[in-house]
């Protein structure tokens, strides 16, 4: 086994010694404070290595009377120190030790005075420069000095002078630098202390600063959390708002429900949108939430241009914002809403140009930021477009309605001509057989079918005299143009549904055929006439004078209108 190497068994054993040391020099439980505890504990480990000491001097043999009264001051300070007064234990095993070599001095029980100097007052100023603090040590100093230069007037031994002089002065020497040194320890423990404590003071201002500053930052951060949370509640409430407007298609429907849903979604004051008429004049109100905006709508509300916020905003194009309304009197003044201390008037614009205005009104001051503005610029853009979209959606239906009351008046008025023209009245198919009809068909069910454009299907009564019928109008784009009248020759027959859907799919697809017969052959007329009158012309543009031209003319005119008689006369000058 090499020097290094440790037992399991050494190991114990130091493990057992430092348990046993830590219990004989452990401090008073009432001290708390660390460097307090360690004090208490070197001064009970130095009253207990000089206590061991001493015991050991005067079981060898030393002097007993000597090493009895260390013996009695190391237990006693060693006593002391383990209980909360251990400042106390410092002192009394100091000045005890001290004032004991003196004492022999004075009482002669010493066997010289470099002895006792030399060993017990040694002993007790090298302690004491350990244990007490600079004040206690440098009294006890001096206290030393004054007792060792004045021990010839007290002293019951004879003290040699040249051995004197050596003594007293190493040991005033000794003491003197050990104080030296325990002022210059603790200078520099206040030092370091004072450069600790402003350590610590640096460290709390950081600490504080840090703490401020993370306050502060998590203010700002929940601020920004709570700011962002309301701008996403805000945005979330403007699509919502934005998906109910779009379902509305009626303008009537649109601006109330627009006024209702906001107030109900933000919960303002007042919210009302004003359109500007068309020649540009004036900010008419259109429709509000409020009572005083329902009041305001019965006596038709209007602003011009220019004048207040919303008069602002419609004419500038630009959104405006009136923080105290009661102050800023010359913006807003309306007995209706007299609750109002806050107002906005956002521009509602379609391809560049204002057509209306949306006012919200509040009734706390301040209500509205820029952050605020952004968000109900664009609900405000939102209502635009649901106003473009309405206005858009009612003239395509209102030129679809024309179109199709023209469109349909001409295909009355084609089919009527066509009808006209034509010398039959219809078709039957009966037995296997077509037939032409010989008088146009009259039964109830044709007319009423004729007459609503609807089907008229007719059970069978259970008799042969009247068997089961259904009448299917022939329709072109809404205008009925023919009658599809099938009568079933079972008495007990009764159309099913899928029956009459198939008749009518049957009619629908008979009508599209037979506008396309009639187109086909007008166009077949057009092209015929187109043809004559381009021949005509032709021959006409072949003649080289004038009388030519005109005979031309009627010959032509003759061959095209078919025995008819011509004349051409040329216009006289009165």
């Amino acid at each position: 086994m090499t020097l290094n190497e440790t037992t399991p068994k050494d190991m114990d054993r130091a493990s057992q010694f430092a348990h046993l040391w830590n219990f004989l020099t452990s401090p008073h439980p009432s001290i708390a404070e660390i460097g307090e505890k360690r004090r208490a504990q070197l001064i009970a480990t130095i009253a207990l290595i000089l206590t061991a000491a001493f015991l050991a001097g005067l079981i060898t043999g030393g002097s007993f009377g000597a090493f009895t009264a260390l013996l009695v001051i190391s237990v006693a300070s060693y006593g002391i120190s383990r209980t909360r007064y251990y400042n106390t234990a410092s002192y009394f095993l100091a000045y005890g030790l001290t004032s004991l070599a003196y004492l022999r001095l004075y009482m002669g029980a010493t066997d010289g005075f470099e002895e006792d100097i030399t060993t017990i007052a040694h002993v007790a100023i090298v302690v004491a420069s350990i244990l007490l603090p600079v004040r206690g040590f440098v009294l006890l100093v001096l206290l030393s000095a004054i007792a060792t230069w004045a021990a010839p007037a007290y002293s019951q031994v004879p003290i040699p002078s040249d051995g004197f002089a050596r003594t007293s002065g190493v040991f005033m020497f000794i003491g003197f630098i050990l104080a030296g040194a325990n002022i210059f320890r603790t200078g520099i423990e206040r030092a370091r202390l004072k450069e600790v404590s402003d350590i610590n003071r640096e460290l709390e201002d950081l600490t504080t600063n840090l703490e401020q500053r993370v306050n502060e930052r998590t203010a700002e951060i929940e601020k920004a959390n709570a700011q962002n949370s309301r701008r996403a509640t805000q945005l979330q409430t403007i699509t919502e708002l934005s998906e109910a407007i779009a379902q509305l298609q009626d303008l009537n429907e649109l601006l109330p429900a627009t006024t209702r849903l906001i107030n109900e979604r933000f919960g303002f004051y007042h919210v009302g949108i004003f359109l500007v008429d068309q020649d540009h004049d004036y900010a008419i109100l259109q429709a509000a939430n409020s009572e005083g905006g329902e009041r305001m709508l019965k006596r038709n509300h209007r602003l011009r241009l220019g004048t207040g916020v919303v008069g602002y905003s419609a004419k500038t194009g630009q959104p405006r914002i009136a923080l105290d309304v009661g102050a800023d009197a010359v913006f807003f003044n309306n007995p209706d809403l007299p609750e109002t201390r806050s107002e906005t008037a956002l521009p509602l614009r379609s391809r560049n140009e204002t057509i209306g205005v949306l006012d919200i009104q509040s009734k706390e001051a301040n209500a509205f930021s820029r952050e605020d503005l952004e968000v109900l610029t664009a609900l405000a853009n939102q209502v635009s477009i649901a106003l473009e979209n309405t206005r858009l959606l009612t003239e395509t239906r209102a030129a679809l309605t024309q179109v199709q009351e023209v469109y349909n008046a001409f295909t009355h008025a084609e089919w009527s001509r066509t009808t006209s023209h034509t010398t039959q009245s219809g078709f039957r198919y009966q037995t296997g057989r077509i037939e032409m009809l010989e008088d146009p068909l009259e039964g109830p069910e044709v007319l009423s079918a004729v007459q609503n454009g609807e089907v008229v299907a007719n059970p069978t009564n259970g008799s042969e005299a009247r068997r089961a019928t259904v009448a299917v109008p022939v329709k072109l784009r809404g205008e009925v143009i023919g009658i599809l009248h099938i009568e079933s020759s079972d008495p007990e027959k009764a159309w099913q549904e899928d029956e009459i859907s198939l008749v009518q799919a049957v009619a629908e697809r008979a009508a599209f055929a037979m506008e396309n017969a009639r187109l086909f052959q007008d166009a077949r007329r057009r092209a015929a006439k187109e043809r004559l009158i381009s021949e005509a012309t032709a021959r006409i543009s072949s003649a080289f004078n004038v009388e030519n031209i005109l005979q031309t003319t009627a010959e032509e005119l003759e061959r095209v209108l078919g025995g008819s008689e011509i004349s051409i006369q040329f216009q006289s000058k009165e």
